[in-house]
């Protein structure tokens, strides 16, 4: 026999997915997602929070469940965040953006705020498919299967991915 937190949970996952109770559960999820990934908290993620958005409410219907829309949410926030990431290095090309990254890192001693800004410096330097492979992977926690879905590749281009950011990140570690 069932629980009633267990009937509750079926019952929300078998829910229709609306778009207000969407937002409001996910979309601290999906800013802390594009933060991590990007290195800055400014108006680039609120950017990347309503693109995201925006496109949910135009695919409510094929949402089947809440517990599904979570996933597919991390990955449109991986895609959007991708796109920002390829304006930003062109942009940056033309120096037209600041170099610098601001290290999401509340709470951080002030020598895990330095490594951190190394680290996010290094990820600037990166092709941007290995920095978000990386930064899903190490700073998000997610799975090798979860990342190479979020990143639109192959397992073995995923793990490709994040090993060359690793070496290059423990290089320049190493160096410092």
């Amino acid at each position: 026999m069932a629980t009633t937190s267990q009937l509750t949970a079926r019952q929300y996952e078998s829910e229709v997915v609306e778009f207000d109770p969407l937002f409001e559960r996910y979309h601290r999820y999906v800013a802390g997602i594009a933060v991590r990934l990007m290195g800055r908290d400014d108006s680039d993620v609120d950017d990347v929070v309503q693109d995201v958005f925006l496109l949910a409410s135009r695919r409510l219907s094929r949402l089947t469940d809440m517990t599904s829309a979570k996933g597919w949410l991390a990955v449109v926030t991986t895609r959007t965040v991708r796109r920002k990431l390829v304006r930003r290095r062109f942009r940056r090309f033309f120096h037209v953006d600041s170099p610098a990254p601001d290290v999401p890192a509340p709470g951080a001693s002030p020598e895990e705020h330095a490594v951190l800004r190394r680290v996010y410096e290094v990820l600037e330097t990166l092709p941007v498919d290995q920095r978000l492979a990386w930064s899903l992977r190490h700073l998000e926690g997610e799975q090798l299967d979860s990342v190479a879905n979020a990143c639109g590749c192959s397992l073995a281009t995923a793990k490709r991915r994040v090993e060359a950011a690793s070496v290059s990140i423990r290089k320049v570690i190493a160096d410092a």
